[in-house]
């Protein structure tokens, strides 16, 4: 069976700045506190003589504070657009990029660029100055079952049936 042991070594060092018999781990973290405690005036003139950014956690922490106030301040200034879709210029090119797109990702047959309904939804679409909109799939559905029965009141109307197409509709 064995054992592992864990050991840390804690140097015992002589702070020769305060002169005194301190015990410090060493680490950065452990040594800038040390120097916050004990002599953190002669370590901000040595900073600002040397051109150096204060490490001492003090200082990081009041810099972190300094930044989050800076930006609560620009935040004020700041208001929220609306962020509208952005429409692509036409071009021909980018045109048939997307209808040969459309074809292949729809399975749809090379001749459905040729109907003349689909050359009509082209033209119609062209007018919109900023984008079209596209309804969902339950707004798509209401709309056709809307049309269809549209379309079988009007055939009702023409050929002046009513018992047959009463039953179908309702």
């Amino acid at each position: 069976m064995s054992s592992h042991l864990c050991v840390v070594f804690i140097i015992d060092l002589t702070c020769s700045t305060c002169r005194g018999h301190c015990i410090i781990v060493n680490k950065p973290t452990t040594l800038r506190r040390h120097a916050e405690a004990r002599f953190v005036g002669k370590y901000r003139k040595w900073a600002k003589a040397n051109s150096f950014t204060s490490k001492l956690p003090g200082d990081v922490a009041a810099e972190k504070k300094k930044v989050t106030q800076a930006q609560q301040t620009i935040d004020v200034h700041v208001t929220e657009c609306k962020i509208s879709e952005r429409v692509i210029p036409y071009s021909d090119q980018l045109f048939r990029k997307a209808a040969i797109e459309w074809l292949i990702t729809t399975d749809q047959p090379i001749q459905a660029l040729e109907h003349p309904r689909f050359k009509e939804m082209m033209d119609v679409a062209s007018r919109a100055t900023q984008g079209v909109k596209i309804l969902g799939r339950k707004a798509t559905r209401a709309e056709i079952m809307r049309m269809f029965k549209t379309h079988l009141t009007r055939l009702k109307k023409k050929l002046n049936v009513s018992t047959i197409l009463d039953a179908i509709l309702y």
